[in-house]
């Protein structure tokens, strides 16, 4: 099965998918590891990792390549954030095709101009309904795996109100997406009247002090939500934690004990090791000699 095909018999499954956030391969594996049945490219991490705010300042093929990557280091399908497209109803048909040729197993699209901003903060610009179905349509079209996931994400609480955000993500499921992403709505009633208001499944988005109230999973779930994503709770820990053993060290002026001891063969072990170690002996036959 491959992984978009996986993604869908798991939104087929009673429950909601947990896809916590990651921006690089090693935490897209420590999320395998820690059992979650999905991973979440979180586009912000993305961006930080090569310097820059989330600002919309990175390229479709830098967020692409970005993911394709994590795609490949694990065996979990993959939900990617595609931004706004890169451009207009060209841009992205070229987008859809490049993430889906990448291994992702499905990405969202928002209504924000571009360059865009983080759903969380101030000063957003959302783009007139039509064009943003538009290209709901052309990502639709652009599909060559029918399977491949269409997220269809509207930033326009913040800007035009929450009845409007309501009204373009029911005008994206009807221009066919797959699943509707309120981002940010502000209270807990608005939380939990999105799957009730959507004409399709819904995706919640779970940003630490960020504009919408704290929800438990098992809460998400139990509103009509059919997937979670956290998209920086891993990249926060690891941040706290870089940032305290620095400090640590500069303490004691030695190395400290990292909160996760392990031994060299561990740490490699964690990025594929064992699978790398077969190869070194898997090729070499034994040498027939004739007898002399």
């Amino acid at each position: 099965m491959n992984v978009t095909a996986k993604l869908r018999a798991l939104l087929a499954q009673k429950g909601m998918v947990v896809a916590p956030g990651a921006y690089d391969c090693i935490m897209a594996r420590a999320i395998e590891r820690a059992g979650f049945a999905a991973v979440y490219m979180t586009g912000g991490g993305t961006a930080a990792t090569l310097g820059y705010p989330d600002y919309g300042l990175l390229t479709m093929s830098e967020m692409a390549d970005n993911a394709g990557r994590i795609a490949a280091s694990v065996a979990l399908p993959i939900i990617a954030d595609a931004d706004t497209g890169y451009g207009n109803e060209l841009n992205m048909v070229r987008t859809v095709r490049e993430y889906e040729r990448r291994g992702v197993a499905g990405m969202h699209i928002e209504d924000q101009g571009f360059p865009k901003k983080c759903g969380h903060l101030e000063g957003k610009e959302i783009v007139p309904i039509e064009d943003y179905v538009a290209k709901i349509r052309a990502a639709v079209s652009a599909k060559k795996d029918p399977n491949f996931l269409i997220i269809a994400r509207t930033d326009s609480r913040g800007v035009i109100g929450f009845e409007e955000a309501i009204t373009r993500v029911n005008a994206a499921i009807e221009a066919g997406a797959d699943m509707a992403f309120v981002e940010a709505p502000q209270t807990l009633e608005e939380v939990a009247a999105v799957p009730r208001l959507v004409k399709g499944p819904c995706l919640l988005n779970v940003v630490w002090r960020g504009k919408t109230p704290e929800v438990s999973m098992t809460d998400a779930e139990a509103m009509g939500y059919k997937v979670t994503i956290l998209p920086g709770l891993l990249g926060r820990a690891m941040l706290g934690a870089a940032e305290a053993a620095l400090v640590e060290f500069k303490r004691i002026d030695k190395h400290p004990e990292p909160s996760l001891s392990l031994t060299p063969q561990e740490g490699f072990r964690r990025a594929g090791a064992d699978e790398w170690d077969g190869y070194r002996t898997a090729f070499r036959a034994p040498i027939s000699r004739a007898a002399e």
